[in-house]
């Protein structure tokens, strides 16, 4: 389905040595070494930089690394398809599922759905949360996941090119270090982000993160807003790390274990809820329908 090398590759670039990699695969450094050279070379590109400290991703090998994970899982999911279509019960709700967009959220919904639909399958469909896996996975729902629970808006919407069907306004709160000073509170005022760096999506993302801004701006200046460009666990390590306070939601309260998720007062908050195509199958029809029930 793709090239076992793939896999060598990606457990190369988390272990941070060939021969760390080698103990996890079960196989001489050697063979190792001679199965990223062979990659390095079909592929005709360096994907590493061989250091007296270790191995260092190239900007090359940081790419692959990203697509890789993505082939990987969508050929194991390719293959997981094939047998359900082999199936008589076709009634499979594939359910994406990411740090950012964690398919707990929607357990309760599941069981209520079901005693409306008892034939209705759901299937997680996991992936990583990286900005190409998002364009590509939202742009193509309704093919290889149906629909995934997260947060979105009219603006979102159409830069993803999918649709979303509200199920709650889930208020906008902060994430901080479980080290932070603000981590003692178990609620914030406004007023204790005064001369912190406040973590936003950069402008444009979300009509509603975007009035929280103009809020801030306008009447809370002492707040200094930091833009970045996409949720991942990236971000939030940068949160964790740099000591700053990221802009976050309930339902990412266990993203991260070393950060808190703390609940604002202000009035701002984003319709959360369930992303799916334009053009959903009938049986995505009847989940939605019944979700909407059930949600209401």
């Amino acid at each position: 389905m793709y090239n076992p090398q793939l896999e060598t590759f990606i457990r190369v670039a988390d272990a941070g040595s060939f021969n760390k990699a080698a103990d996890e695969s079960y196989i001489t450094p050697t063979a190792v070494i001679k199965q990223i050279n062979l990659l390095e070379s079909s592929l005709d590109v360096k994907l590493f930089e061989r250091t007296h400290r270790g191995l260092i991703l190239t900007n090359a090998g940081k790419s692959l690394y990203q697509d890789s994970k993505y082939i990987i899982q969508y050929c194991k999911d390719s293959v997981t398809r094939a047998k359900n279509a082999m199936q008589e019960n076709t009634n499979v709700i594939r359910i994406g599922s990411s740090p950012m967009t964690p398919a707990q959220l929607l357990i309760q919904l599941w069981s209520k759905v079901q005693i409306r639909c008892p034939d209705m399958k759901f299937q997680i469909i996991p992936f990583e949360n990286t900005p190409e896996n998002a364009r590509e996975i939202l742009a193509n729902l309704g093919k290889n996941i149906d629909v995934i629970g997260g947060i979105f808006d009219e603006t979102m919407l159409g830069l993803r090119q999918c649709a979303g069907l509200e199920l709650s306004r889930e208020p906008f709160c902060c994430a901080v270090s479980v080290h932070h000073h603000l981590a003692a509170k178990n609620k914030l005022k406004i007023q204790d982000l005064y001369g912190e760096n406040l973590l936003l999506m950069h402008r444009d993302w979300s009509h509603y993160v975007d009035m929280l801004r103009d809020d801030i701006w306008q009447n809370h200046s002492q707040i200094n807003i930091v833009d970045f460009d996409f949720y991942s666990m990236n971000v939030f390590n940068r949160c964790e790390n740099g000591n700053d306070v990221l802009l976050a939601i309930p339902g990412w309260a266990n993203v991260h274990p070393l950060l808190k998720v703390i609940p604002v007062e202000w009035e701002h908050s984003i319709p959360y809820g369930l992303l799916h195509s334009p053009n959903p199958s009938e049986l995505v029809k009847s989940f939605l329908a019944a979700a909407k029930e059930v949600s209401q």
